[in-house]
């Protein structure tokens, strides 16, 4: 009797105890880019920018592995090196230290302990702050949120808010990551950031009466509109728009990417080992 009960609770354990739920620590190192109203690509790769990051994994299965991670970097843009004229002429430029939070789910195709590598997609939610700054023509740091240059809490405009310099995002993007040794496992992903922000550039809307926009100061209006500025390219210093003209779009959000390598050491984890030589999950009780 004893014996058919040992064989009766392994029977129906061993569905749930086939794939051990092992951790991994790890890091990112790669590069940052942004997209959004300064740049007139979906993505200028001249202005990409280092980007690294720390992580935990766990294995749930060989199919869904969960992660942690936080990660830092930066993203900046200009008008200046845009193609079209009328973005010169507006001459803004920005730049920005961004973290993040995150909590990530990623679906492998492959069994990696079995085959040695897996392609695999993730996403997730995450928590991120941004801070964008630019430089006066003598190369001092400007903070911009500050200048309210859209007219930000100005009762004239009383639909547009100061902007939260912390936000939500949706990660997602799909990679690839193969075992150098049953301990480590070498990846590259591609990570892009749907924000539900359009001023990671403090740029968005349209510009505002540049006497109201004064009572924060001529330093508000000095860079709200940066045309006066233009030296060059065949184009002549412009004057502030009127109250109205579109100074960006906000028909879409913001975005940034985190792309590059990912390395993970195993910490958890044991039992036979499969093809390769590599280990294979097991969580259950040798008898």
């Amino acid at each position: 009797m004893k014996k058919i009960t040992w064989i009766l609770l392994l029977t129906f354990l061993a569905p749930l105890c086939v794939f051990s739920q092992d951790w991994h620590v790890g890091g990112f190192l790669g590069i940052s880019n942004y997209s959004g109203d300064l740049a007139q690509s979906r993505v200028d790769m001249r202005y990409t920018r280092p980007a690294l990051g720390l992580m935990v994994k766990r294995d749930i299965n060989r199919y869904l592995t969960l992660r942690a991670g936080l990660n830092m970097g930066h993203i900046a843009a200009a008008d200046s090196t845009n193609e079209s004229k009328l973005l010169v002429q507006r001459n803004l430029s920005f730049r920005s230290v961004i973290w993040e939070g995150n909590l990530i789910a990623e679906i492998n195709f492959l069994d990696i302990y079995d085959k040695g590598f897996t392609p695999y997609v993730f996403g997730g939610i995450a928590v991120f702050s941004f801070y964008p700054t630019t430089k006066d023509s003598l190369g001092n740091t400007v903070t911009l949120r500050r200048l309210n240059t859209e007219g930000q809490e100005l009762a004239e405009y009383p639909e547009r808010k100061q902007y939260n310099l912390t936000q939500f995002a949706l990660p997602f993007g799909a990679g690839v990551k193969v075992m150098l040794s049953d301990a480590w496992t070498l990846g590259f992903e591609v990570g892009i950031r749907k924000t539900f922000t359009d001023y990671l550039d403090d740029v968005s809307k349209t510009y505002v009466d540049q006497d109201l926009l004064r009572r924060f100061g001529q330093k508000s209006v000095d860079f709200a509109y940066r045309g006066d500025e233009v030296n060059g390219k065949g184009l002549t210093p412009g004057v502030y728009p009127a109250d109205g003209t579109i100074r960006g779009s906000d028909k879409h959000s913001d975005w940034y990417i985190f792309s590059g390598l990912t390395i993970t050491y195993r910490i958890g984890g044991g039992g036979s080992r499969g093809p390769f030589g590599r280990q294979k999950f097991s969580s259950c009780p040798r008898y």
